[in-house]
């Protein structure tokens, strides 16, 4: 059974120019993780390799199932989704472990992308405030005149921070989104009064809490979270790819999918500590306990079989055309954003 879309979103000032892509990729492989060498070869990029929303790409390597699979997985690390969808449109990588979202912003581009198995039935986000903010942002009602913190322009953060502007009455041109990245400069500009608040995951989170540098504000790490702050479930990480691709190499993404598919059946029967002991060491940041901790939270996002959640698109859909005159007069068709046909051969 497939699904998709065609409209526009804001993404496009968010993407890197074709011509720059090299020099990232280029960046990227330098903190790439190679598979075995031996098997099919497919390279995926991710939109942050330490990100746990994107954990199970390195726990599938880890476990050794793209091996188990006869596949030479090569994983590639961008700071932002955004640039590693960038990296799949110009063809320099096989797939993408990033945001669902990402297919509809493609298919506005006249790019045929799908999910083909989805490892969230939530978004893993979260907005926090800074410590010295916290008193005048008790809502995003209070996000008018305040600086956002966000990956880049025209990611996923991008996009659930417009929405839940909107949502709460904040018109997008009210406040100033600020590119700061994750992990340290997300928590150095939350620090020095670059930003107000912003928007990020585990576990830059958890190292924020327990830095005392800012408080949560909207949790959206579980399925109730999503619900409560988007009005239902989000689907957001996933392994998306070019339908294209997908049609010419079915046997090799079903091999993929049967790999990932097993990692969440895996991670859905083993507690945070014993995940944590499988990822790489440099990962906990010499923070065994608040990785841990970081990974606990964010659990509740993940499916157990790579199946999209009932009503998903719908909910990514609404929250697009809530804040893009474009995609609220487009004829959206959802029915090839993603497919199950490879999940469903998984089980």
């Amino acid at each position: 059974m497939r699904k998709s879309v065609r409209y526009s979103t804001l993404a496009a000032a968010g993407l890197l120019a074709v011509s720059s892509l090299t020099a990232c990729a280029n960046d990227a492989a330098s903190t790439a993780s190679t598979g075995s060498g031996k098997g099919t070869k497919v390279k995926i990029m991710v939109g942050g390799l330490d990100k746990v929303i994107y954990l199970p790409a390195m726990l599938t390597q880890r476990l050794g199932y793209f091996d188990a699979e006869g596949l030479n997985v090569e994983l590639l690390t961008e700071p932002a989704g955004v640039q590693a969808e960038t990296a799949l449109v110009a063809g320099q990588v096989q797939g993408t472990v990033g945001f669902y979202d990402h297919t509809l912003d493609l298919q506005t581009k006249g790019k045929a992308v799908e999910s083909v198995v989805q490892f969230s039935r939530a978004p893993g986000e979260v907005e926090v405030v800074s410590t010295k903010a916290a008193g005048d942002i008790t809502s995003p009602k209070d996000f008018k005149g305040k600086k956002l913190g966000i990956t880049s322009l025209g990611s996923s953060t991008d996009f659930l921070t417009k929405y839940l502007a909107v949502k709460n009455g904040v018109k997008v041109s009210d406040f100033s989104p600020v590119a700061v990245g994750a992990g340290a400069t997300f928590i150095a500009a939350l620090q020095q009064g670059s930003i107000d608040g912003g928007m990020t995951t585990d576990p830059t989170v958890a190292t924020i809490l327990d830095k005392k540098a800012g408080k949560v504000l909207v949790d959206m790490r579980t399925p109730e979270g999503s619900q409560k702050a988007l009005g239902g479930p989000y689907p957001s990480s996933s392994l998306y790819m070019q339908t294209d691709w997908v049609n010419g190499h079915k046997d090799t993404v079903q091999k993929l999918v049967n790999a990932f598919v097993k990692t969440l059946k895996w991670m859905s029967t083993h507690s945070a500590a014993e995940i944590a002991a499988k990822m790489p060491a440099d990962y906990a940041q010499g923070d065994k306990a608040l990785y841990t901790q970081s990974i606990e939270s964010t659990l509740p996002m993940f499916t157990d079989d790579g199946v999209m959640p009932e009503n998903g698109p719908e909910t990514v859909e609404k929250v697009l055309k809530a804040f893009n005159t474009n995609i609220q007069n487009a004829d959206v068709d959802l029915s090839k954003t993603y497919t199950t046909e490879f999940v469903e051969a998984a089980k």
